[in-house]
C-alpha cells in the first residue's frame, strides 16, 4: 500500500536517489551544491519550498515538491508544483495520482483555490495521468536568462 507524507530528515539518502533519476530524466547535471540547497529549503520550516513523499514498505518511490505562489490579480497565494517524480519500477502505481491528491488537499486547506505545474509537451505518460485530475490552459512559458 502506497502512504504520501511529508518529508523528512532522514529520507535524505532515498530523496537524493529519486531526484537524481528526476535530474536525468529532464537533463540536467544536479550538483553536490545544488543537492544542499535543494534539500536544505526542503527541511526549512520557514523556506516556502516544502516536500511530499510516495512510501511503499518503508522505502520512499516518489516526491513531489511544492510551494506557496503569489497570484496579484486574486491578491492571494496559489500552489505551484514544481517536481513530482515516481521511480520506473511503481510507474503506474497510482502514486503519482496520490501525490496529486494529497497536494490538492494541501491546497484545499490553505486555501489557494489553483495548484500549477508544467510539464513538457513530449510527457505523454505523465500528461495522461494530468488530463484526468486536472484541466490544461492555454499558457505558454516563455523563459529569460540573466546570465550564465
Amino acid at each position: 500500500m502506497t502512504k504520501i507524507r511529508v518529508l523528512i530528515n532522514n529520507d535524505f539518502d532515498e530523496w537524493l536517489e529519486i531526484y537524481r533519476f528526476y535530474a536525468e530524466h529532464y537533463e540536467v547535471q544536479l550538483t553536490e551544491d545544488v543537492v544542499n540547497t535543494t534539500w536544505g529549503w526542503l527541511m526549512d520550516r520557514t523556506h516556502p519550498l516544502k516536500g511530499l513523499v510516495a512510501e511503499v514498505d518503508d522505502r520512499l518511490i516518489g516526491l513531489a515538491h511544492y510551494r506557496a505562489m503569489p497570484r496579484p490579480l486574486w491578491g492571494k497565494n496559489i500552489g505551484f508544483l514544481d517536481d513530482i517524480i515516481v521511480a520506473p519500477a511503481f510507474r503506474g502505481s497510482e502514486a503519482a495520482k496520490l501525490l496529486l491528491n494529497e497536494l490538492k488537499s494541501i491546497g484545499c486547506r490553505e486555501k489557494w483555490g489553483t495548484v500549477r505545474w508544467i510539464t513538457r509537451d513530449n510527457n505523454y505518460r505523465a500528461r495522461a495521468l494530468y488530463d484526468k485530475v486536472a484541466l490544461k490552459t492555454d499558457l505558454n512559458i516563455y523563459e529569460m536568462n540573466c546570465g550564465d
